[in-house]
């Protein structure tokens, strides 16, 4: 028996849901170069515009001269440095919990939370929309899995009635492929109840959402006895990398006796911690980085419903336009990189079946003609292929 891989893969490409990865040349930023292309980007997650910030890059250039370039061990070694513990208390207080930890990547910290709290007995019911790494962590903790209707309440309370176990309800705070929020109150409420535990994954939340950018959980005015876990990463809106899991005195020192993906893996240079406070700073010290890019959300979903695209509930920098069709919103991101700009098609198994979309994303570096350059191609793009034969 051999594995046939060339078989797979071309099954891929007849479905349109081949994937390449392109080849960025520069910087991120609204104007990057990409394969060799300038493009005008509007696909990355860098929501206030952080990620090349002068001020940004300065604290990691000072941090890898005070600290070196590499973490050298795991945490629970020699690896915990103070820049990893200053940002772990800076995290704390932007949340308003008692502590938080760090976490290498935003899929490590969920498949360490979620696997560190529940196990064979217990119980974990995650919304049907919710990121592969929250899905993944749920079956991989051995727990009685099962998902409830996206963003429903009602459905939620069904099947708590079933639970066992300690039970562990699991949703992102906003949702990366709709760009919806989950209701949180709603949530809450209903997993309260029933004594269960609400976890939070707001990695797109954190930044653009929140009077001070503290994400979903700031933005319903929560607090940690509504939601006793909240994930956020730190590669989106605070511009650097890594994650960080946030809550109470008891859950954090569970997660570092038990978080296997915490335990056994090297910590993130401290330079990288140094570039993350800074960011940090400035993502609680500048408040014209939200309200601008909420401006641009607002001039965004207008042109988009004069030219008439199928927008979805969103007020969040993730905005997409959905198309159905993998191979039509192929096409469309292809037309859209011939006029300079880079939209990503999402297509399945990331979204469900027949509900390819371009997915828009917005940021604080964005300029108004900017945006206003990708609505007249997409007024364009959207004429040009209704003209065009539909491979649905």
């Amino acid at each position: 028996m051999s594995f046939d891989l060339s078989a797979r893969l071309a099954a891929r490409r007849a479905e349109n849901l081949y994937r390449q990865r392109p080849l960025l040349e520069s910087p991120q930023g609204p104007q990057v170069v990409v394969d060799g292309q300038p493009l005008l980007a509007f696909c990355n997650n860098d929501y206030l515009g952080l990620a090349n910030h002068p001020q940004v890059i300065e604290a990691w250039r000072a941090g890898a001269s005070k600290w070196g370039v590499g973490g050298g061990a795991s945490h629970l070694v020699i690896g915990h440095s103070g820049p990893h513990h200053a940002l772990e208390e800076a995290l704390a207080d932007l949340t308003g919990r008692p502590r938080a930890l760090l976490f290498t990547t935003g899929y490590m910290a969920n498949l360490g939370a979620v696997t560190a709290l529940v196990g064979q007995g217990d119980t974990v019911l995650q919304d049907r929309l919710n990121h592969a790494s929250l899905l993944d962590a749920g079956l991989l903790s051995g727990a009685r899995f099962n998902r409830y209707l996206h963003n429903d309440a009602t459905s939620l309370a069904k099947r708590l009635e079933k639970a066992t176990g300690n039970t562990l309800v699991v949703t992102d705070g906003v949702f990366s492929m709709d760009g919806d929020i989950a209701d949180l109150p709603a949530l809450a409420r209903e997993t309260r109840a029933k004594g269960a535990w609400l976890m939070v994954d707001d990695a797109h939340g954190f930044g653009p959402l929140g009077a001070n950018g503290g994400g979903v959980v700031e933005h319903f005015g929560l607090s940690q006895d509504d939601v006793p876990v909240l994930v956020g990463t730190l590669g989106k809106a605070f511009g650097t990398a890594g994650a960080f899991v946030a809550g109470s005195e008891e859950l954090i020192e569970s997660l570092i006796q038990f978080a296997r993906p915490y335990i056994y893996t090297t910590s993130q240079p401290p330079a990288l911690a140094c570039a993350t406070l800074k960011s940090l700073e400035l993502l609680r010290r500048e408040h014209w980085r939200r309200e601008h890019l909420k401006t641009l959300i607002g001039q965004f979903r207008h042109g988009a419903q004069q030219i008439g695209l199928e927008l979805m509930d969103s007020f969040t920098p993730i905005q997409p336009i959905m198309i159905g069709d993998a191979g039509r919103a192929v096409r469309l991101s292809q037309m859209l990189r011939e006029r300079g700009l880079m939209v990503t098609a999402i297509r399945p198994p990331t979204v469900p079946a027949a509900s390819a979309r371009l997915r828009v994303t917005l940021t604080a570096a964005h300029s108004e003609a900017q945006v206003q350059l990708l609505l007249n191609a997409l007024a364009d793009c959207f004429q040009q292929l209704g003209a065009e034969p539909s491979h649905a």
